[in-house]
């Protein structure tokens, strides 16, 4: 393992219990949304001097963020009001919200943003015997342009896009099961175009490239689809099993693909010996896991679960986000 330092952090300064729920890297520096209901903007040169702006939603339960357009630091928000907000981080904290879509009534709980598409997609949980997911286009009217409530039989968990094709759409629910949709298909008999069954429920999955997928369920499972291959059962093409014993870690926080469709980095973290790693997932012939050459966050958040990690790699720094309500910043020494 190859050991970073933590150079810099910032923790969130409330009496109450708070978890910072997830990271993103914009232009300006990393994004973060927290459990006290609160989407933050940070300096990535200084982290400690607190947020650059700090603006509080409006979701009832502010679950998920995701970037729209990380160079212009454009970035969506939604909740279990079932309201999406749009935020653009370059403006004053009393213009900042400049779209806000409350035509959903259903908790959100995965979100998904295309700006080549103009496109803002939520997955619902599992409320009057259905779950949903509602495309907007939002060049138009706040109405969705389409709803899907019959793809998936639980909450949708995961949403993600083609890297390039903003037409295709990814989808992961906790029944298990990974959709890909052609989204330009208005008839929900006919929006599917591939399933795959994980059998178990999904809790991150996204393209690695232009053909190949990945899933990890919630009980650490992951395993690798080819979307282009025809198999009647849509069985794995690579089935890594259960990433706790393969990574000697207690849970994954994320699989994040590389931008150069090369590969992926998978985040591992422990509780009792209070690290987080994160390895090279690499393909040559066949999908490989590096395990010795790892990148380490000694100490990371205690404890407590890191929730996500992003790279500014020009920087060559790894921002860090967990349950203990920090932001680290981590660099070699």
């Amino acid at each position: 393992m190859y050991p970073l330092t933590c150079v810099d952090g910032y923790k969130i300064p409330t009496r109450e219990v708070v978890y910072v729920i997830d990271i993103a890297p914009l232009a300006r520096g990393p994004a973060t949304i927290s459990s006290d209901q609160k989407l933050s903007l940070f300096d990535p040169t200084r982290l400690s001097s607190g947020p650059l702006l700090n603006l509080v939603t409006e979701h009832g339960n502010l679950t998920c963020a995701r970037v729209y357009d990380a160079g212009n630091s454009i970035v969506c928000t939604a909740g279990d009001d079932g309201s999406v907000s749009m935020w653009d981080l370059r403006n004053d904290p009393f213009q900042a919200q400049v779209v806000r879509l409350t035509d959903n009534r259903y908790p959100v709980s995965s979100l998904a943003c295309s700006s080549t598409g103009f496109s803002i997609v939520v997955g619902t949980e599992l409320q009057d015997y259905q779950a949903s997911i509602l495309i907007w286009d939002v060049r138009s009217t706040p109405t969705p342009k389409h709803h899907y409530v019959e793809v998936h039989s639980d909450d949708v968990t995961e949403l993600n896009f083609h890297p390039s094709d903003h037409n295709i759409l990814l989808s992961g629910s906790t029944d298990g099961l990974v959709n890909i949709y052609d989204t330009r298909v208005a008839d929900e008999d006919e929006v599917v175009i591939q399933t795959f069954n994980h059998g178990a429920s999904i809790h991150h999955a996204a393209f690695l490239n232009d053909t190949e997928i990945f899933a990890l369920s919630h009980d650490e499972k992951l395993a690798l689809y080819d979307v282009a291959e025809s198999r009647e059962t849509g069985a794995a093409t690579t089935n890594f099993g259960d990433m706790r014993e393969i990574l000697n870690c207690q849970y994954i926080a994320n699989v994040i693909p590389k931008a150069d469709g090369a590969g992926a980095v998978i985040g591992a973290g422990t509780h009792d010996r209070q690290g987080f790693e994160m390895f090279h997932m690499t393909k040559g012939q066949e999908w490989a896991l590096d395990r010795d050459n790892s990148v380490g966050l000694p100490g990371a958040h205690s404890s407590e679960i890191v929730r996500n990690f992003c790279f500014y790699d020009e920087a060559h720094t790894v921002f860090s986000a967990g349950e203990d309500a920090y932001i680290k910043a981590w660099r070699p020494t």
